[in-house]
């Protein structure tokens, strides 16, 4: 109980030198290309999912959009198994860093305005002043529409950092108070423990939850801007 709530969010080291970057490569171990005529059914299972999840995202985007599928696909993979990894004792979640989720945000959110600005201009400029507003509101409705354009990656990181952060405190607490509780009530540390179990199951989903939202609000930004 005296070990700081927030030491499992600190970046680990090695000798004083970081190893993020050896943690954030590693979830592409996990997904090995298939060089065989037929594959096993783990690569099967991992295709089939991959499969059904870019029919449903890129149903609404026309050709232009499209060419993103590798993207998205690879960005929904990465932050899925991220979170995933992350729910394992002694582990660390990369997607608990507001400096990383903004390093991925902030450049496919530019990339889909730039796209905008770059095929359909007049559309992307449009954005700024709905049609029919009065005349004395139009320079505020810029200023408005302009604020809420550039908040769209900070929101995106916030969300997914946040959601991450939550229920590894809560299952941090939880774990904490079961611990403590064994040597003074077998039966509400039982209990504590029941909930525990239940936090996890709700932490997997969340996992994959939060994985596919923001890979789902990246998509809704490029199919505004395409």
């Amino acid at each position: 109980m005296n070990e700081n709530l927030f030491a499992s969010f600190t970046t680990p080291t090695m000798m004083g030198l970081p190893v993020v970057i050896l943690i954030i490569m590693f979830p592409s171990i996990l997904f090995p290309s298939p060089n065989r005529l037929i594959n096993n059914r783990l690569i099967s299972l991992q295709q089939w999912l991959v499969q059904l999840t870019s029919k449903q995202m890129l149903a609404i985007h026309n050709h232009k959009g499209q060419t993103w599928a590798l993207m998205l696909m690879s960005l929904i993979l990465f932050i899925g198994s991220t979170n995933l990894l992350g729910l394992l004792p002694h582990s660390f979640t990369p997607t608990t860093q507001l400096s990383m989720n903004l390093g991925m945000a902030i450049p496919l959110w530019a990339g889909t305005v730039i796209t905008g600005f770059r095929h359909k201009t007049k559309a992307s400029l449009a954005h700024f002043l709905p049609q029919g507003t009065p005349i004395p509101l139009i320079p505020m409705l810029v200023v408005i529409e302009t604020i809420s354009l550039f908040i769209q990656p900070m929101a995106l990181a916030v969300r997914l950092t946040a959601n991450i952060t939550a229920g590894h405190l809560l299952m941090h607490l939880i774990g904490g108070a079961t611990l403590a509780l064994t040597n003074i009530s077998t039966s509400i540390a039982l209990i504590t423990f029941t909930i525990l179990i239940l936090l996890t199951i709700l932490e997997f989903a969340v996992a994959l939850i939060q994985a596919y939202v923001f890979t789902l609000l990246v998509s809704l930004y490029l199919h505004d801007n395409t």
